[in-house]
């Protein structure tokens, strides 16, 4: 049995979650920043939650494509020019990511007391979203 096209299949599946990670972050990002106006909290606050939130969505859509990249790469027959493509890719990708965070949290990466993935970010600011509204009521 050929287990390749199911490892493919795996990693196709992985680069239509992130795509959709990011997708999805999109939108919720739009909908909490135009919360945020609707509120009353002003411009700046609308911009930094829309800001916060589109990249802790990219964060996480990058992290998902990678490990889809890990996976298809492993998963190949394995060449020298495959494993430098994903080099290049993981690399590129990492740099992004580190930038997207250092924008989002304002401090390296490494001197973050506690680490926290994009996930996590995002998952924070839409409990932000519902308690700010939940008091407002």
């Amino acid at each position: 049995m050929d287990i390749e096209p199911v490892f493919t299949t795996v990693a196709v599946v992985f680069e239509v979650i992130g795509a959709l990670a990011m997708c999805v972050g999109f939108v919720v990002a739009v909908v909490l920043g135009i919360r945020s106006l609707r509120r009353g909290d002003g411009g700046q606050a609308a911009f930094q939650t829309l800001r916060t939130t589109l990249g802790a969505a990219i964060l996480l859509g990058l992290e998902v494509l990678v490990a889809a990249d890990l996976i298809r790469t492993i998963t190949s027959k394995p060449s020298l020019e495959d494993a430098v493509i994903l080099g290049l890719i993981v690399l590129i990708r990492t740099v992004l990511s580190m930038s997207i965070q250092i924008e989002i949290e304002g401090v390296l990466p490494w001197r973050r007391a506690l680490l926290t993935s994009g996930g996590q970010v995002l998952g924070e600011q839409i409990a932000r979203d519902r308690a700010v509204s939940r008091d407002a009521r």
